[in-house]
């Protein structure tokens, strides 16, 4: 079996690896002059950053499988346990999320009224259509809770807009509650006995990790594997469907294949020469930009403990950050010795306009919002910024018929398939099950745990 898979990020090298452990020739076209798209790790000056994502979530046995298949469970690296900490600001001030229904009670995050509000939640009709995920939360949980609790989730996760983003599409595991059993509440009580059935962890109690060097550690593993499989700096020109499919590549080389597999970015997807399939309908996909900058500094010029995974922003607060990960309090070796590391968000669909401002202005902005939330005093030892202009797919209303469109042609074009974070999940999580269920159910080559 000889398959071919458009892209090299995590979703392609996932799916390309567990492809050749069953025996069959793969070849990973990227673009790029490297692996991994925005999961890249840089050490400097006793400085650890990433470019995009900082951790990964346990959720799933797929998950834990790659990472023991690739031999990199002694460069598995936990959480600080002791950071659990999750903080939302309010009127200035990082408030901890309640973690329990004791603390929930004497949290000041939210008001009485929002806790009391709570109580009709399991009364609460539910929806005969799919709605906006802030329709959805207003309607079921309130106003409040949209501000100071969804609002600044999405902004952190998805660098996104509750009130375009599609409850069904962007978070059907919330959706699906509410359709099977009326109320968030008693769904989230249930829905876990379903889950320890199939192994999975929800994202809320999931563990988090990263590697002893980073997210890298797990693209360099799988580019090891997969060694002369992938052809970087190499991008698909055209593609023609016969009794097999063929391939030319940006060299004017032709490739056949059996099995195609699409992981590429959906606005690049869209620009794919394919006769009889017209992909352009995925150029509409919102992509919105988002800047990751990982700012160093002396501990004692930072007035607050980072006792925790981070601070994430409502947009009601008016800062010009979305949130920030206390990355040295994650993991160790993030930092030199006597100094903190933190990654700042900023842009999304909130401000999309400060994701792209130089340096210096992003960087003013940013150390603007800091010192009046974190009490710092002092200037970085370490800047490290990058900039996606194109950063995560926007789940918005409507969002269906792209993934219809994906599902028909699938079903019109045998042995040619898509996946990656535009159709499985934004998550590095997601894009690792979606990979691997793909060969195992859809492709139907593979039977792994």
């Amino acid at each position: 079996m000889r398959v071919g898979i458009v892209g090299g990020g995590i979703t392609g090298l996932v799916a390309g690896y567990r492809l050749k452990q069953a025996g069959a020739e793969v070849t990973i076209f990227e673009a790029a002059g490297r692996c991994g798209g925005p999961i890249h790790t840089l050490r400097k000056d006793g400085y650890l950053a990433e470019f995009g994502p900082n951790t990964i979530l346990e959720t799933s046995p797929h998950i834990t499988t790659l990472i023991h298949d690739l031999g990199l469970e002694s460069r598995k690296v936990y959480a600080d346990p002791t950071a659990k900490n999750r903080y939302i600001v309010r009127n200035g001030a990082l408030i901890p999320l309640p973690s329990s229904p004791a603390a929930f009670a004497t949290s000041s995050l939210f008001s009485i009224s929002a806790k009391l509000r709570l109580l009709r939640e399991p009364f609460v009709p539910k929806a005969t259509q799919d709605e906006s995920l802030a329709d959805f939360v207003r309607r079921r949980l309130g106003q409040e809770f949209l501000d100071y609790a969804i609002n600044p989730f999405v902004a952190g996760i998805y660098a996104g807009d509750p009130e375009q983003l599609s409850t069904e599409q962007a978070f059907p595991k919330l959706f699906a509650l509410e359709q099977k059993y009326g109320s968030l509440i008693k769904g989230q009580i249930k829905s876990a006995k379903a889950r320890r059935k199939t192994g999975e962890v929800s994202k809320q109690r999931a563990r988090m990790f990263s590697f002893d060097d980073g997210l890298q550690v797990l693209i360099d593993a799988l580019a090891a594997a997969l060694a002369d499989s992938i052809k970087l700096s190499t991008s698909v020109e055209r593609i023609v469907r016969d009794s097999i499919w063929k391939v030319t590549d940006s060299t004017g080389a032709t490739h056949e294949f059996d099995t195609l597999i699409l992981t590429a970015p959906a606005h690049k997807l869209a620009a794919l020469d394919i006769p009889n399939v017209d992909l352009s309908l995925l150029r509409e996909i919102v992509y919105p930009p988002v800047t990751s900058l990982v700012l160093g500094f002396n501990k004692v010029d930072v007035g607050h403990a980072l006792d925790g995974f981070g601070m994430l922003i409502p947009e009601v607060e008016g800062f010009n950050i979305l949130g920030t990960v206390f990355s040295s309090s994650l993991f160790p070796n993030r930092a030199p010795n006597g100094n903190v590391t933190m990654t700042t968000y900023i842009g999304g669909m909130r401000q999309p306009k400060h994701a792209l401002l130089s340096d210096s202005e992003l960087l003013d902005l940013a150390k603007a919002d800091l010192r009046k939330l974190l009490n710092i005093k002092g200037e970085p030892s370490f800047i490290h910024r990058t900039t996606y202009e194109k950063a995560i797919p926007q789940y918005m209303m409507g969002y269906g018929k792209y993934k219809q469109l994906m599902s028909d042609i699938e079903t019109n074009n045998p042995g040619l398939y898509f996946a990656g974070n535009f159709r499985n999940g934004i998550s590095v999580g997601d894009s690792i099950t979606g990979a691997t269920e793909l060969i195992n159910v859809q492709c139907g080559m593979y039977n792994v745990q």
